[in-house]
């Protein structure tokens, strides 16, 4: 199943793609053809394919919707490559929850493979906290996605701001780095060397009292702004995303369904484990790897801020887990009665964490109830001819029911029972020219729409060629549409076609909710595109400043005082085999090196050579190489380059000779 959900996807887009060009191979932009063209992509598949696609759409449908088959067969994935499989296949197949029915399923999906987990591979409860649980992985990956970055970046990045910008806040708990930062203190302002020994244990550090007051001034620092961020935290229980809360719900229940002697505090150290420690802690740890500030390009965090932050982040893991110090932190022991009370408030924000609704109340199941519990999946014509039929009925309701007497304008207002398709479309609808009259200005009005609709907006060609069709015709198409819907199934004519009737009925009375949602997600979207926008402007400039750096590197290896060594070397391959910069030449021996000449010339861009070869004084080949380029194979460990796809070189030698020779060193 696992391959058939990778080779399923790309099936479908390369083989319409495929197809696509087969139809249309002058077209510049086949994909957007095949999205939007009528006789393309898709419907353009031949019998054989478009069964085979059916095939896969069944087969996404099961896997979305009953979760069970994914949760069982997740643990069959080598730890190692899960994390990197749920991102690539998981999260696509239920397209990273991007709308409220995808969230409530995958979310099950979540449910499911946790409980899963438990109950098959959990032994002891701290197994959770020791191991790395593949479904916890999965959970925070997703939740450190755009919804959850976004909650990070609100939760942590005021304080951790105030943190990095107070440059007299230097926080250091450990008795052997103060002791040697007060020892290099003193010789800075004595002259001297100190009499001190400079390499020290820790208790022998303690011993000193100026140590123990920098220690103390350092945990005073450390709680007063440990303080602001537990105050963030706390004060951000409403922002937490809501899928990391019901997880974290269900990870307690699930727990104490399978060890029910576990106390209270033992499922909240396990809870605070997944919100605070895997969800939290890495972010105020690393707050540039994690987008919570604002980096400029060539930006980076200095050691001293690094280490503040690090020591905040040291005692709120303590405090979230109740673990006090102790042993090799003995030192910080002044600390423990504090730790006692922070995870009394971490304990109760743990407990608030969990008291979420489940998702069907969340989510108002009850509206996606027909895409999420239907007993098979719709098949690629039946959705056609449902849109086809929704439209005819939804779009041009106006000209087939218009007059206020009518069951659908009944039905708009939300009064009374759902009419029978045969009262809908029957006796009651019947034609007359001023209905057509009415109807024609309708077609005209929203032709003059249509024409100010950007062309990427518009509905689809089949569905507005049917809207210029005569009136009576559209009729004669949705009944023609209601037989083939029958055929496949999904309406009947025993209840008068009621299902479509509903269908369309719950449409109508849903639209202003509808809209509320669409509006919603253009707000999401229009707050996506600004951050992407953002992050490749600051990529942009980070691409800038490093290229700007490298030059600045190359320049200055190229002056020797102020003039470049403008030369050209001229070596013949024994020469440079002597040396070792050449390992071997295919095809030819040792003793006909010789007769091979290597000229080295600088190019005109900095830290570019051209390398001219002649064999027997005929020129034959001439290469570039990228001084940089050899430096990264260097870095990288490749000790041995092919030049003019024959020559063996050997990277370092190589590098030592272009040094020597046009850099002086």
């Amino acid at each position: 199943i696992f391959l058939l959900l990778g080779v399923g996807m790309t099936f479908i887009f390369q083989d319409v793609v495929s197809h696509s060009k087969k139809l249309n191979k002058k077209s510049k932009n086949q994909l957007q053809d095949m999205v939007t063209g009528e006789k393309q992509g898709i419907k353009g598949l031949s019998k054989e394919r478009r069964k085979k696609l059916e095939a896969y759409q069944h087969l996404f449908y099961l896997l979305q919707t009953n979760p069970t088959y994914l949760a069982k067969l997740i643990f069959q994935m080598p730890q190692n490559k899960s994390t990197k499989f749920m991102d690539t296949v998981i999260f696509t197949l239920y397209n990273y929850a991007s709308n409220q029915r995808e969230e409530y399923l995958l979310l099950k999906l979540f449910k499911t493979a946790l409980e899963e987990e438990i109950n098959s591979k959990v032994d002891q409860i701290q197994d959770i906290v020791t191991g790395n649980p593949t479904v916890i992985k999965m959970v925070v990956s997703f939740n450190r996605g755009a919804r959850g970055q976004n909650t990070l970046r609100q939760l942590l990045s005021s304080v951790v701001k105030d943190i990095m910008d107070d440059k007299s806040l230097v926080i250091n708990t450990s008795p052997v780095e103060v002791y040697k930062a007060w020892v290099n203190q003193l010789e800075m302002q004595t002259g001297e060397a100190s009499k001190l020994p400079y390499d020290v244990t820790t208790e022998q550090a303690l011993a000193h009292p100026e140590v123990m007051n920098r220690l103390e001034s350092s945990i005073q620092s450390l709680r007063a702004v440990t303080d602001k961020v537990l105050a963030s935290i706390f004060s951000s229980l409403n922002l937490m995303p809501y899928g990391l809360r019901y997880i974290s719900k269900v990870l307690k229940n699930s727990l104490h369904e399978k060890f029910p002697d576990a106390t209270e505090d033992e499922l909240l150290k396990i809870v605070g484990n997944l919100l605070y420690y895997r969800f939290m802690n890495p972010a105020i740890v690393a707050p540039d790897g994690f987008d919570i500030i604002d980096m400029t390009a060539g930006g980076q965090i200095h050691s001293d801020q690094r280490r503040n932050l690090g020591c905040v982040a040291k005692v709120l893991q303590h405090a979230a887990s109740n673990n006090l110090f102790e042993g090799e932190n003995a030192h910080l022991s002044s600390m423990n009665s504090y730790l006692s009370e922070t995870y009394e408030k971490f304990r109760n924000f743990f407990q608030a964490a969990c008291v979420v609704p489940e998702p069907e109340e969340k989510f108002n199941i009850d509206e996606y109830s027909d895409m999420v519990t239907l007993s098979k999946p719709v098949i690629y014509i039946s959705i056609e001819e449902i849109i086809n039929t929704h439209s005819l009925l939804l779009e041009h309701q106006d000209a087939i029911a218009p007059d206020q007497n009518d069951v659908l304008n009944e039905l708009l207002l939300g009064l009374g029972e759902v009419p029978d398709v045969e009262t809908f479309l029957g006796k009651k609808i019947q034609q007359t020219p001023q209905r057509e009259t009415e109807h024609i200005k309708i077609i005209e009005k929203r032709a003059i729409l249509d024409s100010k609709t950007p062309e990427k907006m518009k509905y689809s060609r089949s569905i507005l060629e049917e809207g210029q069709l005569p009136l009576e015709q559209k009729k004669r198409k949705i009944q023609r549409n209601l037989r083939t819907l029958e055929q496949a199934g999904l309406v009947s004519s025993e209840n008068k076609y009621q299902e479509i009737i509903n269908e369309i009925a719950k449409d109508i009375r849903n639209q202003r909710r509808y809209r509320q949602h669409r509006k919603a997600e253009l707000v999401k979207l229009q707050q996506t595109l600004n951050a992407l926008n953002s992050k490749k402007a600051f990529y942009e400039d980070q691409i800038n400043y490093y290229n700007t750096y490298i030059k600045t590197c190359l320049d200055n290896l190229t002056r020797n005082g102020n003039k470049l060594k403008n030369i050209s070397l001229k070596y013949t391959a024994a020469r440079l085999y002597e040396k070792g910069v050449i390992l071997e030449i295919d095809e030819l021996q040792p003793n006909q090196f010789k007769n091979v000449m290597f000229e080295i010339t600088p190019g005109e861009e900095v830290g570019d050579f051209d390398i001219k070869a002649k064999f027997l004084g005929v020129e034959m080949e001439k290469v570039q190489l990228h001084f940089q380029d050899l430096l990264q194979m260097q870095y990288e460990g490749v000790s041995v380059m092919k030049v003019f796809e024959k020559a063996k070189v050997n990277v370092n030698l190589l590098i030592f000779l272009l040094n020597k020779k046009f850099y002086g060193k």
